[in-house]
This record gives structure tokens, sequence and C-alpha cells, in this order.
């Protein structure tokens, strides 16, 4: 694979995007979320339903997300401020 769709966090564990691929997949995450959010919000009658269609849908967005960004990003470490 060429460039890296993400780069680690200089401080912390995680990524960012650092590609237009990255903010794709970004993008694309975060208009899912709020879809979902919606569509769960209209359909619900109360909190602990919209609770309980919530986290299973937003669990697996997130670790889609995760994935990608393992898979198409440098190796995740908890980093104290690399040069």
């Amino acid at each position: 694979m060429g460039r890296k769709w993400f780069r680690a966090k200089r401080y912390g564990y995680g990524w960012y995007p650092s590609s237009w691929q990255g903010w794709l997949v970004l993008l694309v995450y975060l208009v899912d979320v709020i879809g979902a959010s919606l569509l769960i919000d209209k359909k619900s009658h109360s909190v602990s339903d919209t609770l309980m269609d919530w986290f299973p849908i937003m669990f697996v967005l997130t670790i889609i997300l995760i994935v990608i960004c393992y898979r198409t990003g440098e190796k995740a470490r908890w980093n104290w401020g690399r040069k």
C-alpha cells in the first residue's frame, strides 16, 4: 500500500486522517452516525428504546472505523509526543 490514510496521534492513542481517503472514511462514518441517530430517534417512543437501538449500531459502526484505521494507517501505539 502506498500512502497511509491515517497517521498515529502525536499524544495518546489513536489516529487522525492524513489523506483525502481518510477524510472521506471519517465523513462517511459521521454521516452514518447522524443518519442512524435521526432514524432511531424518529421511530423510538422512549429513552430506553432509543438507547437499546442506538448502542448496537454505534458499536458496529465504530468497530468498522477502527478496523479501517488499523488496516490503512500507521501502527497504533501510545505516544508521548514523538518528533
